[in-house]
Protein backbone atom coordinates (compact mmCIF):
# COMPACT_ATOMS: atom_id res chain seq x y z
CA UNK A 1 0.00 0.00 0.00
CA UNK A 2 2.58 2.10 0.78
CA UNK A 3 4.70 1.65 -2.37
CA UNK A 4 1.75 2.34 -4.55
CA UNK A 5 1.28 5.33 -2.39
CA UNK A 6 4.47 6.45 -2.94
CA UNK A 7 4.29 5.42 -7.27
CA UNK A 8 1.22 7.91 -7.14
CA UNK A 9 2.78 10.82 -5.85
CA UNK A 10 5.73 10.41 -7.36
CA UNK A 11 3.65 10.43 -11.05
CA UNK A 12 1.95 13.57 -9.65
CA UNK A 13 5.22 15.42 -8.61
CA UNK A 14 6.37 14.55 -12.45
CA UNK A 15 2.71 15.69 -13.82
CA UNK A 16 3.08 19.02 -11.97
CA UNK A 17 7.07 19.32 -12.85
CA UNK A 18 6.27 19.29 -16.50
CA UNK A 19 3.15 21.71 -15.78
CA UNK A 20 5.52 23.93 -14.45
CA UNK A 21 7.76 23.38 -17.03
CA UNK A 22 5.41 24.25 -19.83
CA UNK A 23 4.34 27.30 -18.02
CA UNK A 24 7.65 28.97 -17.58
CA UNK A 25 8.38 27.96 -21.16
CA UNK A 26 5.43 30.09 -22.38
CA UNK A 27 5.95 32.67 -20.10
CA UNK A 28 9.28 33.08 -21.32
CA UNK A 29 8.34 33.19 -24.99
CA UNK A 30 5.65 35.89 -23.66
CA UNK A 31 8.48 38.12 -22.17
CA UNK A 32 11.16 38.16 -25.14
CA UNK A 33 8.45 40.10 -27.41
CA UNK A 34 8.82 43.57 -27.29
CA UNK A 35 5.18 43.93 -27.02
CA UNK A 36 2.34 42.03 -25.64
CA UNK A 37 -1.46 42.26 -26.85
CA UNK A 38 -4.43 42.49 -23.95
CA UNK A 39 -4.82 39.37 -24.85
CA UNK A 40 -0.76 38.31 -23.94
CA UNK A 41 -1.41 40.81 -20.77
CA UNK A 42 -4.03 38.33 -19.72
CA UNK A 43 -2.12 35.00 -20.24
CA UNK A 44 0.99 36.40 -18.79
CA UNK A 45 -0.83 36.80 -15.52
CA UNK A 46 -2.92 33.68 -15.82
CA UNK A 47 0.53 31.22 -16.50
CA UNK A 48 2.16 32.85 -13.38
CA UNK A 49 -0.24 32.49 -11.60
CA UNK A 50 -0.74 28.68 -12.82
CA UNK A 51 2.99 28.55 -12.03
CA UNK A 52 2.84 29.41 -9.03
CA UNK A 53 0.00 27.25 -8.08
CA UNK A 54 2.30 24.42 -9.61
CA UNK A 55 5.24 25.15 -7.21
CA UNK A 56 2.42 25.19 -4.32
CA UNK A 57 1.48 21.80 -5.09
CA UNK A 58 5.15 20.64 -5.60
CA UNK A 59 6.01 21.81 -2.40
CA UNK A 60 3.05 20.47 -0.64
CA UNK A 61 3.57 17.19 -1.82
CA UNK A 62 7.22 16.99 -0.98
CA UNK A 63 6.34 17.21 2.47
CA UNK A 64 3.65 15.59 3.09
CA UNK A 65 4.64 12.46 5.53
CA UNK A 66 4.43 9.11 3.67
CA UNK A 67 2.00 6.83 4.92
CA UNK A 68 2.53 3.96 7.40
CA UNK A 69 1.71 0.91 6.39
Amino acid sequence: MAELLEESRGAEMERLLAEHRRYAQRLEELMAKPYLSAEEQMEEVRLKKLKLHAKDLMTALGHSIPAVA
